[in-house]
C-alpha cells in the first residue's frame, strides 16, 4: 500500500493546496511539535516529504495505510504533552535558582520578577 500523503492523485482536482506560508505554523507545531517544526522549516521539499512519511508511519496505529481522526487526534495529545513535558524542564532550571529540585515562592519571584522588585 502507498502513503495516502504521498500519492498526489488523491487530492481533489481544484481543492484548495496547503502551502507552507508563516500562517501555517501553528498547524506545523501542533502535528510536529515546535522543535521538530523548526527543524522541517530547514529542509527542501523533498527531505520534508521523506520525514512526514516516515512521521505518518508512526501515526497511523492499525497500519492499515491511512490516518483516521483518532488516530490524528491521539498524535496532537502526544506531541503536545511531550513539548509540555520538555517546556518544563527547560524552565525549571531557571526556576530552581538555588537547584535543590523545589521552587520555592522566592525563587519563583525572583525568576519571573527579577529586577522589578
Amino acid at each position: 500500500l502507498g502513503k495516502p500523503t504521498v500519492r498526489q492523485e488523491r487530492a481533489r482536482p481544484g481543492a484548495a493546496q496547503h502551502e507552507d506560508r508563516p500562517g501555517f505554523q501553528y498547524d506545523h507545531e501542533a502535528f510536529l511539535g515546535k522543535e521538530e517544526a523548526r527543524s522541517f522549516d530547514q529542509l527542501s521539499p523533498e527531505e520534508s516529504r521523506e520525514r512526514l512519511g516516515k512521521i505518518v508511519d508512526r501515526i497511523d496505529d492499525n497500519k492499515d495505510g491511512y490516518i483516521t481522526t483518532e488516530e490524528l487526534k491521539t498524535w496532537i495529545k502526544r506531541v503536545q504533552k511531550r513539548y509540555i513535558y520538555e517546556n518544563v524542564a527547560k524552565v525549571w532550571k531557571d526556576y530552581d535558582l538555588n537547584k535543590d529540585d523545589k521552587i520555592a515562592w522566592e525563587e519563583y519571584k525572583q525568576a519571573t520578577y527579577g529586577y522589578y522588585l
